[in-house]
């Protein structure tokens, strides 16, 4: 082996990496909904977290990738650490599918039918279906499933070239003495167990140091017992991912890494162990036979399937060994809980968009529950709902920071068609929600003024006042509804609604102006009234915005003013419901 097989074996495993990523980033990227059906099954048992796991990694090909998501969604409040143990147990089984897929370098035979499975036989032809689908097509979900075939070409290319480049191993000395010490010495499989770990964390991928060891096996000198080491400690190595994800996390993101480091530890020590005593008591010759690029596919399943029976029934111990290295601080317990955005989900923007929406409707409750609580001052002011409600409005201010921000940011990164849609819906709709809350603080403005200044209202006005409130309150509910929900049939019916509240801010002005023509009223209170009808009929017009934002999305258009135009004219819906809402807010 010379230098340029070794410059070569360098070219071959950069393409091999690039591969890998561009696959999983392009499956990742054209799964996102799938994705997202996943978590929402999740659930507290052993099984569904399990399969959750084992699923999804099996959908981005990388348990690294997968592991790095849990500490996300842990360190978010989106999963629970009991939650993250099964769905890290199943990334470990999920990831296996990797090796079977790179094994197909393997097969050997002459015959056409073999020869077709062969990847140096069809990897060419999904190549130039991907570059065509790539280059052609318009249709993002096109480009995705090209981008998907163009990674596993490219994949499967360096991995050929790998195996091409080592090949000349075979005839040196230094490379046999080496794989026969591994075969006799009695510290080998701890060697092993060593050079997997390191070489796997430095790659940061225990698929693609399978992959490694697929294609030096094609030398024939490295032996099955040799494998099965080196096989556990990449189970090892890629933890550093997950360690390294989980700085400047929460303590139960930290203890999620904590827990994926431990169950490879654990059961890598315990099959290690038992490697090592069935080894020296039996005589296994099929462990001293040439590894090929199946029998490492197969040991390394049967491995993981192995150590995930064995700690699977003990995840509560994990949890446990978790909580003792990370430890809960006194006085510390529930501050964590908080739902907050990680930077991390962005690598799988399907979930990221998930959790915006997640923190949007927070954000919505806040708002609304802000307006809500500002209407009941109007009729009894008090101090403490007050300054609820001021800090209710701060709050939706910090969410609009943080969500505009994080939103503008996952939009850098590659989206799809329908989390795009999501992204510009959640951006429209938090600046509607904010604004809200102001009009909240207004109101609750005026009713601090009607209390202090000792403002009297005629019994009329009180009654109009009520019917008014009456009305913004359902359309909150409704708008609250539809946004948390996507409930069109909510939606749809808010419009109807903004414009009974319209006619109503029509008529309670005029019923004022008479009352203040006659002296009912004073010119005080009316200014009063002016303001909190204003902010209730502006209130009406962003829930109707929300509303209209909705309705728009789901036919994956955005045009508002047209939306109001088909909503308003000939509608039969639209006039049977605006008749309903003006019989039941009627003056």
């Amino acid at each position: 082996m010379d230098l340029f097989d070794v410059l070569t074996l360098v070219g071959g495993l950069c393409l091999f990496l690039f591969g890998m990523n561009v696959m999983g980033d392009s499956l990742e990227k054209s799964a996102g909904g799938s994705l997202k059906k996943l978590l929402g099954k999740l659930t507290g048992s052993k099984t569904a977290g399990f399969l959750t796991g084992m699923g999804v990694t099996a959908v981005i090909q990388s348990s690294s990738a997968t592991t790095v998501m849990v500490v996300g969604f842990v360190n978010s409040g989106i999963m629970t650490l009991k939650q993250a143990i099964n769905v890290i147990m199943g990334a470990n089984v999920g990831t296996t599918i990797t090796s079977w897929i790179l094994s197909l370098s393997g097969i050997e035979g002459s015959a056409w039918y073999i020869k077709i499975f062969k990847p140096t036989s069809f990897t060419p032809i999904l190549a130039l279906i991907g570059i065509v689908l790539y280059m052609m097509s318009k249709k993002n979900k096109h480009k995705d499933i090209g981008m998907i075939l163009l990674g596993f070409a490219t994949l499967m290319f360096g991995m050929d070239t790998m195996s091409s480049a080592v090949s000349g191993l075979k005839s040196v000395p230094g490379f046999q003495n080496l794989m026969i010490m591994f075969n006799d010495s009695p510290i080998a499989p701890l060697l092993g167990v060593i050079i997997g770990a390191i070489l796997t964390a430095i790659i940061q991928s225990s698929s693609a140091s399978v992959g490694i060891l697929q294609a030096l096996s094609s030398t024939g000198a490295v032996s099955v017992g040799a494998s099965i080491p080196i096989i556990m400690g990449q189970n090892i190595g890629t933890c550093v991912t997950a360690l390294i994800s989980s700085v400047g996390t929460n303590r139960n993101a930290r203890r999620a890494s904590i827990v994926h480091l431990s169950f490879n530890i654990i059961g890598t020590a315990i099959l290690l162990i038992v490697y090592c005593v069935v080894t020296a008591i039996f005589n296994i010759e099929m462990l001293n036979n040439s590894a090929n690029e199946f029998s490492i596919a197969i040991c390394h399943s049967a491995f993981n399937i192995i150590c995930t029976a064995i700690m699977l029934p003990m995840s509560g111990l994990l949890e446990k060994i978790s909580y003792a290295i990370v430890r809960e601080p006194k006085g510390a317990e529930g501050k964590d809980k908080k739902v907050t955005l990680d930077e991390r989900l962005m690598e799988t923007p399907a979930i990221a968009i998930n959790q915006c929406h997640v923190v949007a409707s927070q954000m919505a409750e806040v708002s609304m529950n802000a307006l809500k609580s500002s209407l009941t001052l109007l009729d009894k002011f008090d101090s403490e709902a007050a300054e609820q409600v001021r800090t209710d409005e701060t709050a939706a201010d910090h969410f609009e920071d943080i969500l505009g921000s994080y939103l503008v940011k996952l939009s850098t990164h590659p989206l799809s068609d329908a989390d795009s849609n999501e992204a510009n819906k959640l951006l429209f709709v938090i600046g509607d929600l904010e604004r809200i809350s102001d009009h909240a603080v207004n109101i609750l403005r005026s009713a601090d003024e009607i209390k202090t200044k000792d403002i009297k209202l005629t019994p009329a006005a009180k009654n109009e006042i009520k019917t008014i409130t009456g009305a913004v309150s359902e359309i909150i509910d409704l708008t609250l509804d539809a946004f948390t929900n996507t409930n069109l049939d909510a939606a749809s019916s808010i419009e109807p609604l903004e414009e009974v509240i319209d006619t109503l801010k029509v008529q309670l002005r005029a019923n004022h102006i008479l009352r203040m023509q006659k002296g009912e009223c004073s010119i005080e209170a009316g200014f009063v009234w002016a303001d909190i009808i204003t902010n209730l009929e502006r209130v009406s017009d962003h829930c109707s915005n929300i509303a209209g934002c909705i309705i728009e999305m789901s036919h994956d258009r955005m045009d508002i003013h047209e939306y109001y135009h088909r909503t308003k004219h000939g509608n039969p819906l639209f006039e049977a419901k605006h008749q309903e809402y003006a019989a039941k807010y009627a003056i």
